[in-house]
């Protein structure tokens, strides 16, 4: 069966998705974003004009002219509403906060209260586009991913090499690769050997050597030289291609999480609505002298107070100040719904490499046996001043005292190392290979370490060892300990990285559940096993190429912002932005502040609310009393949201 081609314009964070009733505007710069508010600034413009009007009892400005006044202050607010309102009754969903804001509104011109029903929308509309920006500010877009694709390929065609799309190419042709490019297809070496950076595909974090014949993938990044290979696979089927069919897949399972209010609207909208039926008819069996024109006058009062315009503004308040909050300690939430499902997840897992490590290679150990260290290691950086592999960089970044020794005569065994003479002697530097090759016997305790390990003899005699290992960073340990308190228990590391190193940082780190050798696909499949139990909300941190299906299938993906891969940051729901683990913490915190303040707002908006509506039912309270109780409650929702600007978390 034919690979459906990925259409990279179709992967969208899932951001752009929780807020149904889109302005249709294009919010991308700062020209656009002011236009979303022409219609809130015409409505209030000629609201405020009207009541003055009303205020000096103007000649001119009565009957029709008055109607026909607020009637055009009412559509720039009002019309987006009513008719997101009318779409959602043609699809079956009644009673949602567009059909109350809408009867609400209505009713209240029909009343003849007409500044009021203009009120009422503009201050729904005002709520509105808090909402939008506190979403739009903090939410990224998915193009980055074009960058991850290697754009062209140097393909020899008509005895010569031509800049082609990687697409174009066929099975079997023969693709020049040339330093620092990504290798553009999966195919086989052809050179005698090669490195590669195969970090943003595997979390390995040491660079692979290949040799002759054996498999490279694509998007590894070519270390040394010029290689040549032979492509394998079509573009579409290549390693890149399918870890981005991943994504896609994983964002279209992920579920969305609604804000509060979308949930709170359709329990609350069909009880006021019946409520205010109940208060036109129901008195007829209990009053004397009832009225049905005074009775319909009083219910109508009771839907526009009961429009949850404070309700409404002061939810997307409180994210907007945790966003904000958020942003200032360096972690970037890409939506309020985010911060929400953050307060929820009771599961961690991490990637290792550039996420609790630095990703970044250097000497852990020097073992000098025979020899004294500083002269034992100007004999290992003499020779590997000759190479440029990544990890003679660390070697030479070695700080030893004394004047440089020179190596003559090098040469590089493949993938055994390189052998050479510093001094008059003979060194061998490299594998056990190479030291096995040549007679010479090593200790036995270098069987037991599992990073990197460089091996060196002298004039035919073993002479000690250099210990080459990625670095934890420095909250490492710290974040782990931080996560238990605030009881996140279950702490799971999937790694890329050999087995025997992932298993030991997770020792290191006292992470109790650590698998390492995994794939992409691997890793995906652990998360979806966490996930069969819904007990689990998961969150997953991750930094490489290789971590974007998962941050995708999590809960609440995570991604290291300073050093992460482009296509890692722009699937993630979480950034952060200084690439120290222990910010994870932090955002757990800040989203609990933050929901808690949400909470707060709630209770204190719906609590005056359900008041106004008692003393509205019985005609004790006007729409503008209802307005006012609105205003004065956000005014309270906003200073208590200013709050989470002002905390301070540890």
């Amino acid at each position: 069966m034919k690979k459906k081609k990925i259409n990279l314009r179709d992967l969208k964070p899932d951001s752009e998705a929780e807020h149904s009733n889109d302005d249709g505007h294009d919010h991308s710069g700062q020209s656009n974003n002011f236009k979303a508010y022409i219609p809130a600034i015409i409505s209030f413009s000629m609201l405020i004009i009207g009541i003055g009007l009303d205020y000096f009892d103007v000649n001119f400005f009565k009957d029709w002219v008055r109607i026909i006044w607020y009637g055009i202050a009412y559509i720039p607010v009002g019309l987006p509403v009513v008719k997101e309102g009318w779409e959602s009754i043609k699809k079956g969903d009644v009673f949602t906060e567009f059909f109350l804001m809408s009867i609400a509104t209505i009713g209240a011109f029909i009343i003849g209260e007409y500044p009021e029903g203009v009120a009422v929308m503009l201050f729904y509309a005002v709520g509105e586009l808090f909402q939008n920006a506190a979403v739009n500010r903090a939410k990224g877009n998915i193009k980055a991913l074009l960058d991850v694709r290697p754009n062209e390929a140097l393909v020899y065609r008509s005895n010569d090499y031509l800049s082609v799309s990687p697409e174009t190419v066929e099975i079997g042709e023969k693709v020049q690769v040339r330093l620092g490019e990504k290798i553009p297809l999966d195919g086989i070496l052809l050179s005698e050997k090669g490195s590669f950076n195969t970090a943003a595909l595997t979390g390995e974090s040491k660079p692979d050597t290949i040799v002759k014949g054996e498999k490279v993938f694509a998007g590894s990044i070519n270390l040394e030289g010029v290689i040549e290979i032979e492509t394998t696979k079509e573009f579409r089927d290549s390693s890149i291609a399918r870890i981005l069919d991943m994504v896609q897949n994983a964002t279209a399972r992920k579920s969305k999480t609604e804000l509060f209010i979308r949930q709170f609207a359709r329990i609350y909208t069909p009880i006021v609505v019946f409520l205010a039926i109940g208060v036109t008819f129901i008195p007829y069996f209990f009053v004397d002298d009832y009225v049905f024109i005074n009775w319909l006058y009083r219910a109508l009062i009771f839907l526009v107070i009961s429009c949850p315009c404070a309700l409404v503004i002061s939810i997307p308040l409180g994210y907007f100040g945790g966003l904000g909050a958020a942003s200032k300690n360096g972690i970037l939430f890409k939506g309020a719904s985010f911060l929400d499902a953050m307060t929820k997840i009771n599961t961690l897992v991490m990637d290792k490499t550039g996420t609790v490590t630095k990703g970044v290679f250097k000497i852990k150990e020097v073992k000098a046996i025979g020899w004294n260290e500083t002269e034992f290691m100007h004999y290992l950086m003499a020779m590997e001043e000759q190479s440029t592999h990544p990890i003679a960089k660390a070697i030479l970044e070695y700080k030893v005292e004394g004047e440089d020794y020179e190596a003559s005569e090098v040469s590089e065994i493949a993938g055994k190392g390189l052998k050479g003479i510093v001094n008059g002697k003979t060194v061998l530097v490299g594998n056990k290979a190479l030291m096995t090759a040549n007679n010479i016997n090593v200790l036995n305790e270098t069987e037991t370490i599992v990073e990197s390990i460089v091996l060196v003899a002298i004039d035919n005699k073993f002479a000690g060892y250099v210990v080459i290992a990625d670095e934890l960073k420095e909250d490492a340990k710290e974040t782990i300990k931080a996560l238990h308190k605030v009881g996140i228990n279950s702490i799971m590391m999937l790694s890329g990285d050999k087995d025997s190193i992932t298993q030991q940082v997770a020792r290191e780190l006292n992470i109790e559940k650590a698998k390492g050798g995994l794939l992409p696909e691997d890793k995906l499949n652990e998360v979806e096993i966490l996930k069969q139990n819904p007990q689990n909300k998961i969150a997953f941190i991750g930094d490489g190429i290789n971590d974007a299906p998962v941050l995708a299938a999590s809960d609440v993906g995570i991604a290291m912002g300073g050093l992460g891969s482009d296509v890692a940051i722009e699937t993630a729901d979480v950034i952060i932005q200084t690439d120290q683990p222990s910010k994870v913490v932090r955002a757990i915190k800040i989203s609990r502040s933050t929901r808690k303040i949400v909470w707060q707002n709630i209770i204190l908006a719906f609590g005056v609310k359900l008041v106004v509506l008692i003393l509205g039912a019985g005609g004790l309270a006007t729409m503008w009393e209802a307005v006012f109780a609105d205003v004065g409650v956000a005014l309270l929702a906003i200073l208590n949201a200013v709050r989470l600007q002002r905390m301070k978390w540890n």
